[in-house]
């Protein structure tokens, strides 16, 4: 085991993930809150669902976070007729050797884009999900362990039906957030038509300019770091009241999961740490609720009968949930 080395204080670790979002935002118009949930998912060793329509930038937001983090990047483009094997890896037999060797999938890096992952079959899903909630891919009966660090980052349309297989809640439940990918503003979309005019949206000259902030063992070590941000007894009693209101509340059928009261503290943590301090403040369980919340809970069908939805439920709940 790597040993965790502490050489930079809360304030440089902040000032470095600022620079990142700086970084990033050179590149991508809008998204902040996509920008933001991605480094916290890297930071507490989580996956983020992004839900949403195609061209908002999750490719180029990946790739880019992998490059300023000094990380692999892998992306899988999911279809019906995606086998286990094209995710995972296989072992195929060498008749020059006489052996089988292993092949490993895609799977097998540190920020992983898997695209349209409603469009694999459940087959197919269910080898995947074991890699995010294992953090290890079992070909032919043998585990192998994936790269440290791992952050999977699937998408999915929600506005799409024919061909696709719906994750079941017990999938989502594996992911740490959820995040719902809209269209950009008017003003963002001014932007992004002014940025193709002057030559500055071009990827390959973007990705020619860009360096490293850090290393895979700098990741590591920051997110060792996190783990030591301070939580308070009252900071953890706030968190588990939010979660047993999902479970209490009347337009919820299906209240989170434990994984999501997780979710909650290891997201809330990284936050904090985002936010140059050594300790979880109400603040910083309230900005990540939502986004570790909304896929987890299942609404009352009377409740979406009358147009309520999740955010709304969940934003219900934290204005009704005594603060510390």
């Amino acid at each position: 085991m790597t040993e965790f080395k502490n050489t930079r204080s809360i304030t440089q670790i902040s000032q470095n993930y600022t620079r990142m979002r700086e970084e990033i935002r050179k590149m991508v118009v809008g998204n902040d809150d996509l920008i933001e949930m991605m480094i916290i998912a890297i930071l507490s060793e989580g996956h983020i669902l992004i839900e949403g329509v195609p061209g908002t930038a999750k490719t180029t937001l990946a790739k880019t976070c992998a490059i300023l983090s000094g990380c692999d990047f892998n992306r899988f483009q999911c279809s019906v007729d995606s086998q286990p094997a094209d995710v995972i890896g296989i072992q195929f037999w060498n008749p020059d050797d006489r052996k089988f060797e292993l092949r490993k999938g895609p799977v097998f890096t540190n920020i992983f884009l898997i695209d349209e992952i409603n469009r694999m079959s459940p087959k197919t899903q269910s080898a995947f999900i074991e890699a995010l909630s294992e953090k290890q891919a079992t070909i032919d009966g043998t585990g192998y362990e994936l790269p440290n660090p791992f952050c999977a980052i699937a998408t999915q349309n929600p506005m799409e039906f024919e061909g696709t297989f719906p994750l079941i809640e017990a999938q989502k439940d594996r992911f740490m957030f959820s995040v719902y990918a809209t269209h950009l503003s008017g003003e963002e979309e001014l932007e992004v038509v002014r940025r193709e005019q002057d030559g500055t949206l071009n990827w390959k000259k973007f990705a020619e300019t860009l360096s490293p902030l850090f290393s895979q063992e700098g990741i590591l070590n920051d997110i060792q770091y996190v783990k030591t941000i301070h939580v308070g007894e009252e900071i953890l009693a706030y968190i588990r009241d939010i979660v047993m209101a999902t479970r209490e509340h009347g337009d919820i059928a299906l209240g989170s999961s434990t994984r999501g009261t997780i979710a909650l503290l290891r997201g809330s943590r990284a936050k904090a740490a985002l936010e140059s301090r050594n300790y979880v403040i109400p603040d910083d369980v309230k900005k990540v609720a939502e986004k570790a919340l909304q896929h987890r809970i299942i609404l009352r069908r009377e409740a979406e009968i009358s147009g309520t939805n999740s955010i709304a439920v969940i934003r219900q709940i934290l204005d009704s949930v005594e603060v510390p």
